[in-house]
């Protein structure tokens, strides 16, 4: 049930960003080379780059089976948390997320409070059947955030993807809508 990116209410409120997070957007994750490390897309060197990207997700938020982040949060008027849909895959109600935060807010628990706010939005109000996503096995800490989440790692695939440091191994994690249910109860 396509539903379009929305805001989405946490203790937070992380919200869809607008044309004036670019700055915040720029400074805070796109130009870190610590972030970019391990992600498909190199380390942006300026500010035009990331603002064409941010139009082009601003078009896209028209598009009603278009579900993606970033999603900004109010709290902290500097702080992105990307967290978005990398592909659907509507034969098998599933979706693959990918996310990333700037360096400079690792291991405070923003990239789990959006995941987990994102996973209950992509269960309860566009009733997809699987999430998953994966991480490249030399960034641990990604997958701690899966396990955070409630995902259950699956197994290793062989060179099975690729980043910024050529073709990797994949250490896959993914979670069922009854596994999110019994979860709940």
């Amino acid at each position: 049930e396509h539903q379009g990116t929305k805001t989405i209410e946490t203790e937070d409120d992380f919200k869809k960003v607008t044309a004036d997070d670019l700055s915040a957007i720029f400074h805070n994750w796109t130009s870190d080379e610590k972030v970019t490390e391990f992600l498909r897309w190199p380390t942006h060197k300026s500010i035009d780059i990331t603002k064409r990207v941010l139009e082009s997700w601003l078009l896209e938020y028209e598009n009603q089976t278009f579900t993606n982040g970033p999603l900004f949060q109010k709290k902290s008027a500097n702080l992105s948390v990307p967290v978005s849909v990398i592909e659907l895959n509507e034969k098998t109600e599933k979706v693959h997320i990918g996310y990333c935060l700037g360096s400079r807010w690792w291991h405070c628990g923003f990239t789990s409070e959006a995941f987990t706010a994102v996973i209950a939005f992509l269960f309860e109000e566009v009733k997809v059947n699987r999430i998953e996503t994966w991480h490249d096995p030399q960034n641990p800490n990604s997958g701690k955030v899966m396990q955070k989440c409630g995902l259950i790692y699956e197994g290793t695939l062989r060179q099975a993807d690729w980043n910024n440091k050529g073709i990797v191994d994949a250490c896959v994690y993914g979670i069922l809508a009854s596994d999110y249910r019994a979860n709940k109860k």
